[in-house]
């Protein structure tokens, strides 16, 4: 069991990494903060640059956190907030498949992840920790929240990109 959550955390990891990297540096055909504020506004962020940024580092940032297995739970809530917010503004109307499979799969996997705990292989582990953020109620937890801030960001943060926040 072991081995197998040290694969799923490091391949869904890099995944985020790299969609992070995409948004925040325009690292592997992306389209760095510039291209991402001018998507997020075509979307309806109110404000798309800071939109991009922080899903930039969610992505980034939590694909860190899960590829080491440090503070699981705050992994999940990033990455689950940034899928639950694409799901929602982006491919929710495609249907569920050829629309937001993908998204509910990696969705599930971290939340699956924080119910379960990083396994042997991680910091939270070496550093004592994992007995005590895991379990089904970090799991909600992580959850829980990143429901309530994609209401959020996807009712209260939309309604039409200001101008003078995309570069240009």
């Amino acid at each position: 069991m072991a081995y197998g959550l040290l694969m799923l955390r490091i391949v869904v990891g890099v995944i985020f990494v790299g969609h992070g990297a995409q948004k925040l540096f325009g690292s592997f055909g992306g389209g760095g903060t510039e291209g991402t504020t001018q998507f997020f506004a075509t979307i309806g962020y109110r404000r798309p640059a800071l939109m991009a940024v922080v899903a930039g580092l969610a992505e980034f940032v939590g694909g860190l956190l899960l590829i080491s297995g440090l503070l699981t739970p705050l992994a999940t809530l990033l990455i689950a907030t940034v899928m639950l917010n694409a799901i929602v503004t982006v491919v929710l109307p495609k249907g569920f498949l050829g629309g937001y499979e993908f998204e509910f799969m990696l969705l599930t996997v971290v939340v699956a992840l924080a119910a379960t705990g990083p396994g042997r292989f991680s910091l939270d582990r070496a550093l004592g920790w994992s007995d005590n953020i895991s379990g089904i109620a970090w799991a909600s937890a992580a959850l829980g929240t990143a429901i309530v801030i994609s209401i959020v960001t996807t009712t209260l943060g939309r309604g039409g990109a200001e101008l003078d926040e995309i570069p240009g």
